[in-house]
Formats: C-alpha cells, structure tokens, sequence
C-alpha cells in the first residue's frame, strides 16, 4: 500500500511554534516513527506552504497512490482550489489536523474540504496521522 502524506502551509515549522497547541515534536522525527511502526507500507511526504505545489502534489498522486492524508493547515478553511484538487482526483483523501479546529477560532470550524475527503481527523495532536494510517488500513480487504 502506498500512502502520501501531505502537509501544509506553517506546518514545516512543527516543534516550534505554537508548542502549547502543536507540541514539542518536529514532524520529521514523528514521520520516521511512523514508517519504522508501519515497515509494510510506503509513506511518502510531502509539505509546502505554496497553494499551487499542494494541488501540483495531489495531481500527482492522486491516481496512483492508495491514499493521501492531507493536513492542509490553513488551507483548510480558505481553498477552494485544494477542495477542487481532492474533488478531482481518483485517490482517496483523509483530512487530519493536529488541534481539534472545532475549539478554535470560529473562523477555524468550518473545513471546505471536508466534504470532498474520505474523513476528517482532528484533535490527537500528531497521532492523528497514525489515525489516517489506521483508517486506510482499516478499509483493506
């Protein structure tokens, strides 16, 4: 099985801002724990704080790989090409965030491309990626 994980604008800068909301941890070192507790699979990554590269990256992917988790940070809430993107594509698309956006700012509760994913998982800090691992796993015959 081949996933691709995907992350968002800011989200390179994981372990170091916002600790109180993201944690501690970069999520290269999380993302190497990942594959060493999922060694059958092949998890790729990608992360960009650039619209364009993000939808480049799903049009890309999404006709080849099994699934894609998608952390599409504050793209979220204002893309309406990422929701496109997902729409578009063949490969199923799990939308995770690290913080339960829903206690958040208001204008942080409303996710536009939830309805064109697979799932939304929000609010198990990095564990939420494992979560979109397990969802896919989940879902295998």
């Amino acid at each position: 099985m081949k996933l691709m994980i995907i992350n968002g604008p800011n989200l390179n800068l994981l372990g170091i801002r916002e600790k109180s909301i993201y944690g501690n941890q970069n999520f290269e070192h999380y993302l190497s724990l990942l594959k060493k507790s999922y060694q059958e699979l092949q998890i790729d990554y990608f992360q960009s704080n650039v619209e364009g590269e993000l939808i480049n990256k799903l049009h890309e992917v999404g006709f080849s790989y099994d699934g894609v988790i998608l952390n599409a940070g504050a793209y979220t809430h204002t893309s309406v090409a990422v929701r496109d993107a997902i729409a578009g594509i063949k490969t199923p698309v799990v939308e995770v965030h690290i913080s339960n956006i829903l206690t958040r700012e208001k204008f942080r509760h409303e996710s536009i491309i939830g309805p064109v994913c697979k799932g939304s998982i929000m609010g198990f800090g990095l564990d939420s990626y494992r979560l979109g691992i397990e969802s896919f796993l989940s879902n295998e015959t």
